[in-house]
């Protein structure tokens, strides 16, 4: 997952679940009645009393949730034909390159100025799209994850409240990206969180029955044309992690 959907998860997963960890009962809370916006489920969220540390990988947690498995499917899906002419227009490049290093000692120098230019446009133009489908995907799989992790967050808080559990943290980013240096399985909640949220979703399984596969952001372009062809080469195309 992109780093802009690591940062928006930070962000709605800290304010979901301090805003419902930190809510009192309704009863115990006259204001909160007066409260147009508060949430309605906030009443129902019991008060942190446990004592144990827990973690959970939310963004493990959003993808391996039948929703997340379907939504993030379907998005693939809808992106499909965008990476496929990324792709295309990679290959017209790449083939241009290779015209170029094969034929360009043999071209006159207008020859070969006008297909580095040619090279230079197209590349141009693939980089602009590119970066507009990549801008474009990780937008989508923010608010796909951002929508579940609102859903998700009363569940997170109910089993940790139910199951002694006064602190969770997450591990979506491994150490020294993330805080957690090191932890036991036996203390991660993941799978039971997924699980749970299933119930409550009530989104069935995806019939492939595979793990949702992120959406490719982007496919990575051709290095810069030169007029030393023979020395200049293409980096690895490798999709991002979404």
């Amino acid at each position: 997952m992109s780093k802009f959907v690591r940062i928006s998860l930070a962000v709605v997963l800290g304010w979901s679940l301090c805003a419902l960890a930190q809510t009192t009962p309704a009863q115990t809370t006259p204001a909160a009645a007066t409260t147009p916006n508060a949430p309605s489920a906030a009443s129902a969220m019991p008060a942190a009393t446990g004592t144990k540390v827990g973690t959970i990988n939310i963004e493990q947690a959003i993808f391996a949730s039948n929703e997340g498995r379907r939504d993030f499917e379907a998005l693939n899906k809808k992106l499909e034909p965008r990476q496929m002419a990324l792709k295309n227009a990679n290959d017209e490049i790449e083939g241009l390159r290779t015209q170029l290093k094969n034929t360009g000692d043999k071209l006159n120098d207008d020859a070969k100025s006008n297909l580095v230019k040619e090279i230079e446009t197209k590349q141009k133009s693939f980089e602009r799209d590119r970066q507009d489908a990549v801008d474009d995907a990780q937008g989508q799989q923010g608010e796909i994850a951002q929508r579940i992790l609102k859903k998700m967050a009363p569940v997170i808080v109910k089993y940790a409240s139910e199951n002694g559990f006064g602190v969770i943290i997450d591990t979506s980013q491994p150490w020294p990206q993330g805080p957690v240096v090191w932890y036991g399985q036996a203390v991660d909640i993941t799978e039971p969180v997924v699980l749970a949220y299933n119930q409550v979703s009530g989104v069935p399984a995806p019939t492939g029955g595979g793990a949702a596969t992120k959406p490719a952001g982007s496919i990575k372009p051709a290095a810069p044309a030169t007029s030393k062809p023979a020395t200049t080469k293409a980096p690895a195309s490798t999709p991002p992690k979404q």
